[in-house]
This record gives C-alpha cells, structure tokens and sequence, in this order.
C-alpha cells in the first residue's frame, strides 16, 4: 500500500501538563494535511531525559528502555489504524485515526454507552477531587430514567431541553442519594454542568448533532463563604491541644490561613517551593493544580513560625514534605472539633483558610484586589471579587445595626 506524504507521527512532551514531580506526559501527535491530533501515550518523563531529535527517552537512563520500546508499539498501532482506514476505504483524518486507536470510532448511540465511555476513557483525565463527584450525577441520571422515565435506557438523539429540564425537576423533588447530603440548588446546577460536561463528549465526536443545553441556563445562588474574622483567627492561633492530632490540623490549618494554599497544597509543599524573593524575603513559589497557574505568597511570619514547629518532619519517607498533613477526610473530622472547642459558631473545612486569607488577612488590611487575585492563583479576577462582595455586605450590616 501506498502511504500518503501528508500522513506523519511524531512524540513531543506536553510541558502544559507538567505533574508535581517535575515529570511531563509524552504524546503521540499525528497530522494529516497539515491537521493534528494529540493522543495521550499514559507515559511521561523528566524533560532533561528526552532526545527532541529522536522523539525518545535517552537509552542510558534507567527504565527508558521499557519506555521507549512501549513509544514504538504505540507508533506501530497508529501505523496500523491508518492502514485499517485505507483499505476500509475510510476518510483519512489524524481524527478519525486517533478514534481509532483509542477504539472509540464505534458510534454511542445511548446514554447509558455514553456514560460507560466517559467512566472509562474520560475519568481518568481528571482530578480525583473533581472525578469523584461524577458518579453521584451517573447515578443521579440513571435514577431517572428508571424512576422518572420508567426506562432503562434512551437514545442520544432524543435527549433535548424537556429532557433536561425534566432531570432537574426530578432532582428538586427526589430524595438525596445521602439523608445527610440534601439537593440544594448550587447541588443541582453542579449535577446538570457535568450531564453537559458528558454530553459535549458526544458533540466532539458527533454522536449527537445538537446541542441540547444550547438554551439551558445553569443559575446558581450566590453564596457567603465562612471565613474566620480576626478574633477568631486569633482564638486559632492560641489554641492547645493534649492530642497531637487536634494541635496538629489546629496549626495545619492556621498556616493555610496565613498562606492562602489549598489541602493539597499545604500537603505537598516541599524546601524548593520555599525561595528567596527580590525583597530578600522567603516566598512560597508553587503553581495552583487546579488552574496550573503560578502563585506566590509571602511567607508571613505566624506561617513561617509553623514551618519551624515541624522543622523536623521533613525525610524520604514522607517525600521531604515540610508538613506532616491527614487525608482531607480526617482533617475536616478535626475541625468539627476544634472550633466547636473554639466556640466559633461556624461550618469550617479545610477551604475556609483561603477565605480567611482573602478577606482577614488580605482584603480588612487594605490589601489591592488584583494582588488578592494572584495570592490565590485565581484566573478571573470576578472569582476575587465574591469575597469583596462579602465584606461589602457585612459592613453594610454593620452600619445598619
């Protein structure tokens, strides 16, 4: 067989995605006309290691042997889906040879394949915080069409704004997968951003021709975020505990709200994420997982006294992580109790401290909104511009009373 001149396959290393270990994901790129598609291999490397000129990991290093060897098997496959197309007398497109090798170019025609499709192809690609929640709305979707519906399945093509609206009052009205976890608006408005979330799955590859939330209005409530106000802070700080667990998360937690960095942040900071800033000062320099964008604040001295405390905790067995931080499950276990030691009548998670940040220590103190914004890694400065609001509101309270 004849290939085609304008068909090639190469691998590059997609340094967008790099992971907190320093590693970057190597893809498989093949372009058709002057088109590309980008597969992910499911491998990735240090970016010193990689040969751009031989699109491989360097031979010497230990374990690029298996790495390489996997590329080329990769490179033999796409090699094969285009061959396959040919002489199915298929078009050609670095597409539709990408579907190929993923084994997605069998058409979903139902939502229950959709659904399987996204568990299994699609989950992955996610963050396990943001994966986790799709389950609920699966089972959400396919309550249903059982309950609701009275069906077990449904054709893609006949899902369209009824349907939808159909699936949102059904929720309003049904119990709660959890008696402890009600459906509130905010709840419901999540559940139908992610049904979108899976149907786009099938406008990318036209499994369905319409979009059918295209008039859909996802409407959630506005919503004051708790954070703790200076003498709260304060009660924080000179908090002791007999457990070491409690004084623990106490201290873990008050260092959050001095810097303003997420549970897994705080959880995989490590010495190179502490540097010296042109001031002369020491600065946190990490980049936010969620938005993958920089963020540097300064290492106040309550946070840096922290860093000090466990001074010692850092070694190769908890990977020279400078805190020694619970799963966020057992952390928030915490907090219930610490602030009910506190007398705080609030709701605390672990997310309050960068509420607490961006308004006690940050907005009450005169602090520029934009320099708010870039402390916490936020991309929309509207994003920031809630917690302005919040305070906004209280002093209009204030004044009042």
């Amino acid at each position: 067989m004849r290939t085609s001149k304008t068909f090639s396959i190469h691998f590059w290393l997609k340094k967008s995605a790099e992971k907190s270990n320093g590693k970057i994901p190597i893809y498989a790129r093949i372009t058709v006309d002057d088109i590309r598609a980008d597969v992910s291999t499911k491998r990735c490397t240090l970016p010193h290691y990689w040969i751009s000129k031989a699109n491989r990991i360097n031979p010497r290093i230990s374990g690029a042997k298996a790495i390489n060897q996997y590329l080329d098997d990769v490179y033999a496959k796409l090699i094969d889906c285009h061959k396959q197309l040919h002489i199915e007398n298929k078009l050609i497109t670095a597409q539709a040879i990408k579907l190929s090798y993923l084994g997605t170019d069998k058409e979903v025609t139902t939502i229950k394949e959709l659904l399987d499709y996204h568990f299994k192809k699609e989950l992955s690609k996610l963050e396990p915080g943001t994966a986790k929640n799709y389950g609920a709305t699966e089972k959400y979707l396919l309550k249903f069409l059982t309950k609701k519906l009275q069906i077990s399945d449904v054709k893609l093509a006949t899902i369209d704004y009824s349907f939808i609206t159909s699936f949102e009052n059904y929720m309003r009205a049904c119990k709660p997968l959890r008696a402890s976890q009600p459906l509130t608006n905010n709840g419901i408005m999540k559940h139908q951003e992610r049904f979108q979330k899976i149907l786009n799955i099938a406008m990318k590859f036209s499994w369905i021709q319409h979009n059918p939330f295209v008039l859909y209005q996802l409407k959630f409530d506005e919503y004051d975020s708790h954070f703790l106000e200076a003498n709260e802070l304060e009660i924080f700080k000179n908090l002791t505990f007999e457990d070491s667990g409690l004084q623990l998360v106490c201290d873990i937690f008050v260092f959050a709200c001095y810097t303003g960095l997420s549970y897994i942040k705080v959880k995989l900071l490590k010495k190179d994420g502490i540097v010296t800033g042109i001031d002369g000062e020491q600065w946190i320099n990490v980049t936010r997982k969620k938005t993958k964008t920089p963020v540097k604040v300064p290492l106040l001295d309550d946070a840096k006294r922290i860093l000090d405390k466990y001074s010692e905790h850092p070694n190769v067995n908890n990977n020279y992580s400078l805190l020694p931080v619970y799963t966020n499950q057992v952390v928030n276990r915490y907090l219930k109790v610490i602030i009910k030691e506190a007398g705080i009548q609030k709701r605390i998670t672990f997310h309050v401290a960068r509420h607490t940040l961006a308004t006690t220590v940050t907005l009450l103190n005169n602090v520029p909104l934009e320099t708010v914004s870039k402390l916490l890694g936020h991309t929309k400065l509207s994003t920031t511009q809630r917690y302005a609001r919040v305070l906004k509101r209280k002093s209009v309270t204030i004044s009042v009373n």
